[in-house]
């Protein structure tokens, strides 16, 4: 099926003849509305005529096509993109062609000769696509194309000016494509040779008549096409060949060693293996290449040996064999601590001597001194700083690729306050995504021979899928939407600006999170939270809103990270309680961003408020309301469930707990009544004492102002609680 640009507006730049005039005739002929733009200059951007682009507008309309006339220059960008929306009403495709050349020798250059060759090719590409781009944003379509040059990418005498405007238009290119890649805006570059007024200063006359325009056009239409995917890339093209060129790095040499002075003797004696580029990678953009130095920082800041590029093996279906990395071991990790890490990284999630309860988990001095059950992250995570992963057989794979997507953690008893642990990690499968591929990593902690944590790291290594793997695992363990219902409780909590930089000192060294300047180049405006910071924000939430910040209580906790925080920012963390397991989901409050989802923890549960422990119900007065309502559903339960169409739960307190718990569920078939803790998922959860139940039923106090007083409690959809008239007036009453 032919390629076809009907509806599509397309500004071809310098399309007087030429490159420029080829682009537009093929755009032409395959039913675009094309803008054909040229000053009608010199080579050397002198002079000006209508002649040019005249001729190739007449050009078309005599094929039958659609075409109009821009004399303007491409410094005058508005304009150019004015006369699109003028003749045509929208611009679809920009291809930035116009040039000009000043050679000169670098110690003849003048200032005029560099600075017309950048005015007129890079400020004049910037300026047009600039007046195009938020046209292609707001309608979700735009192809740009930018015209590099064989000088630009790999020099050429005489051309000092014309290659460095040429190679800045590979790297504004670069960066509109990142940029506009969510929009559907793409954009690629393309070194094109062929003859034209330009290239004929370089070339024989035999060669500039053979390299003939039509012989590139196709790889222009090609990528200005919707169909095509491609974006971000870089092309040389000419006589009909077409090639794609990417950057290629050698392994490299780490030449120093912590504590230790880097010397250019140490760069001179590794000069060879620097500049080796056997098994060469090929970074592909700024993130992966800057953590593969965030990678050297991180090992040499731990003492681990370090020799070439710690990130080079390559990301391929072919760097994963599932067969050999299943069920290996990780050389076992010791990790000593004392007290003062246990009150660092308490003060690092967020804990503070301002409540009074947190200072048992900051005072090795308290009575109850204790540590942060969180905290069996950080003991198992020095496993994977040690650079244990790299050791796998069958796990060929780009570390710069990979993300930390899940965690999980279970404690066995409360961790000791000091000592030393010792760490069993092992590979509990490896998944195919498609995009990716994600390791599962169990990792076992012993004190001695006792066990007393696990650990379940889940992480995705980017463009590592494809190697035909299975895609689910029941070794997994599984992240679990909360109830679709209002929370039971929300928490929010302020981070500091130098949270951050707090929490790195438990042993998270990655600059990401405190250097801007890494930080930039990650993709951010300023250093992330790590994610394991807000998980222990979480994790302590839930331990004093549900288990009186006990750490006995605690039992495990699983997340799925989706966002970063920002320091500074407040974490609000939303709370259902299910039996002993809290389902919690962590936003940014500031801006409402999910940061933590699927997301839970379990408990176990308190003597007191156990359910089976539950104070004997008899001599309830409610127990006598709710025989009422029973009998009232076994006579009438279908025509209830027509009425009312709920689930309402109720938790009957005496003296301050929970003394009895009931459901009454008019919404499945002919309607039921519940006695005790119910399994499923109530649309309205109603919490009341004793006494103020009866005197509700009774009449004897509004319902509206039990809510608003305090002395019932309703969570769920509120507006459904409207519906209890049916159940609890006339028929009801005692």
């Amino acid at each position: 099926m032919s390629l076809s640009f009907e509806g599509r507006v397309v500004l071809v730049t310098g399309a007087g003849g030429g490159l420029g005039r080829e682009y537009a005739l093929a755009f032409a002929e395959r039913g675009a509305s094309v803008i054909v733009n040229d000053l009608g200059a010199d080579t050397k951007g002198g002079g000006k005529s209508s002649a040019a682009a005249d001729k190739v507008v007449e050009e078309i309309r005599v094929k039958g096509g659609k075409a109009v006339a821009n004399y303007d220059s491409v410094e005058d960008g508005e304009k150019l993109i004015q006369s699109a929306l003028d003749a045509f009403g929208r611009i679809d495709v920009l291809v930035n062609n116009a040039g000009i050349l000043r050679d000169r020798s670098f110690a003849r250059t003048s200032d005029l000769d560099w600075d017309l060759i950048h005015r007129v090719h890079l400020r004049g590409s910037f300026l047009v696509t600039r007046a195009a781009w938020n046209h292609m944003k707001n309608q979700k379509f735009g192809r740009i194309i930018m015209t590099t040059s064989g000088a630009g990418v790999y020099g050429n005498f005489g051309q000092a000016n014309y290659s460095a405007a040429k190679l800045g238009l590979l790297g504004l290119a670069n960066t509109l494509a990142i940029e506009g890649r969510k929009y559907n805006v793409y954009c690629n570059t393309i070194a094109p040779v062929a003859g034209s007024r330009l290239t004929e200063t370089v070339m024989p006359p035999d060669l500039v008549a053979s390299l003939k325009p039509e012989f590139v056009a196709p790889l222009v239409l090609w990528l200005c096409h919707e169909q095509c995917q491609e974006n971000g890339a870089l092309f040389e093209t000419g006589a009909g060949w077409i090639a794609k060129l990417r950057w290629e790095r050698s392994l490299g040499c780490t030449v120093r060693q912590k504590n230790q002075p880097m010397t250019p003797e140490a760069v001179r004696d590794q000069w060879d293996q620097i500049c080796d580029f056997t098994d060469a990678t090929k970074p592909t953009s700024l993130q992966e290449s800057m953590m593969s130095i965030v990678s050297v920082l991180s090992q040499v800041e731990s003492g681990g040996e370090v020799s070439g590029n710690p990130t080079s093996a390559p990301a391929s279906t072919s760097g994963i064999n599932p067969n050999e990395a299943v069920g290996s071991k990780f050389p076992p990790a010791s990790f000593s601590y004392t007290h003062i890490q246990c009150i660092l990284y308490a003060l690092g999630v967020g804990m503070s001597t301002k409540d009074p309860d947190h200072l048992r988990f900051l005072y090795e001095g308290h009575e109850d001194f204790v540590c942060l059950p969180s905290f069996g992250v950080i003991v198992a995570q020095s496993v994977l700083m040690g650079g244990g992963l790299s050791s796998v057989p069958g796990l060929n794979i780009d570390f710069t690729q990979v993300l930390h997507g899940e965690q999980y953690l279970e404690l066995y008893k409360p961790l000791p306050t000091s000592g030393t642990l010792t760490s069993e990690t092992t590979v509990a499968d490896v998944l195919d995504k498609g995009s990716g591929a994600v390791i599962l990593l169990d990792v076992k902690t012993y004190c001695g021979d006792e066990l007393i944590c696990f650990n379940q790291f889940s992480v995705f290594v980017v463009g590592a899928g494809g190697f035909g793997g299975k895609r689910t695992s029941d070794k997994a363990i599984a992240p679990l939407p909360p109830p679709q219902r209002a929370p039971d409780a929300v928490v929010i909590d302020s981070t500091s600006r130098d949270q951050a930089a707090l929490y790195r000192l438990s042993g998270d060294w990655n600059p990401l999170h405190i250097d801007p300047s890494f930080a930039a180049m990650g993709g951010f405006k300023a250093p992330i939270l790590h994610g394991l910071c807000s998980f222990g924000f979480a994790a302590r939430h839930v331990l004093k809103q549900f288990a009186d910040n006990d750490p006995s209580r605690f039992k495990a906790i699983k997340v799925r990270f989706a966002k970063p925080v920002m320091p500074g920012q407040s974490i609000q963390t939303e709370m259902w309680k299910e039996g002993n397991r809290i389902h919690i989901q962590c936003k940014v409050k500031e801006t409402d961003a999910v940061v933590l989802t699927g997301a839970y923890v379990d408990l176990h549960a308190a003597a007191e408020a156990a359910p089976e422990e539950l104070p004997q119900a008899g001599g309830l007065h409610s127990e006598l309301v709710f025989a009422e309502i029973g009998r009232r559903i076994k006579d009438m339960g279908s025509e209830l469930v027509k009425k009312v169409n709920a689930v309402f739960g109720w938790e009957i307190t005496k003296d301050g707990k929970i003394a009895a718990q009931w459901t009454i569920d008019l919404k499945n078939g002919s309607g039921s009544l519940h006695k005790g803790s119910y399994s499923g998922k109530a649309d309205v959860s109603i919490t009341v004492s004793d006494e103020d139940f009866l005197e509700v039923v009774q009449g004897k106090i509004n319902p509206q102002k039990a809510f608003f007083s305090g002395k019932l409690k309703v969570r769920g959809n509120i507006m459904l609680s409207q519906k209890l008239e049916v159940i609890l007036n006339d028929h009801a009453k005692l």
